[in-house]
């Protein structure tokens, strides 16, 4: 288990990809909280639900999973809590809307001219980049798993360092 929790957890204090994370929570924040609480006149959990099992022919389980992971992955990103993990959820996210978009193109609706719903899929191009590059990287800088991963290394240190050598260190 510590293995899995390591290898999620592992990080190194890089700049990347703590701009990368904080930017994809940033983004992502807003987008969850249309869906999940219908703040910045988004149909909230009801509505995105019924919008995206009905309209887009999601399962519901699916779609409630989607619904929930937009809401709180950008909270974890921001942290730095198993951004690998909230990162991959928002890039799985991104691979499904960016299926529903693909018949509009590569381009979103930057004019205003389209209906409503009809942007291609640039936009999930970025998040799916920015969402790579902390499912890579890790969370990076300023980040709980690197707090995580240092008292894991930690740990390990102590348990291989023979009996003596902790001695010498302590004294």
């Amino acid at each position: 288990m510590f293995r899995t929790l390591r290898t999620l957890v592992d990080t190194r204090a890089e700049s990347a990809p703590f701009v990368a994370r904080l930017v994809l929570g940033a983004v992502m924040f807003p987008h969850g909280a249309q869906h999940a609480l219908g703040w910045f006149g988004g149909y909230g959990f009801s509505g995105t639900l019924a919008w995206m099992s009905g309209t887009l022919g999601f399962p519901a389980a699916f779609a409630a999973l989607a619904i929930v992971v937009e809401l709180l992955a950008p909270f974890a990103l921001v942290l730095g809590l198993g951004g690998r993990v909230a990162a991959v959820g928002i890039g799985g996210l991104m691979l499904g809307a960016a299926s529903t978009h693909a018949a509009n193109g590569f381009f979103m609706n930057w004019f205003g001219t389209l209906p409503a719903g009809t942007e291609g899929f640039e936009y999930h191009v970025v998040v799916l980049a920015l969402a790579a590059v902390v499912a890579i990287e890790g969370s990076g800088r300023l980040s709980v798993d690197g707090l995580i991963a240092g008292r894991i290394a930690s740990r390990r240190d102590a348990r291989t360092t023979p009996v003596a050598g902790r001695r010498r260190a302590a004294a």
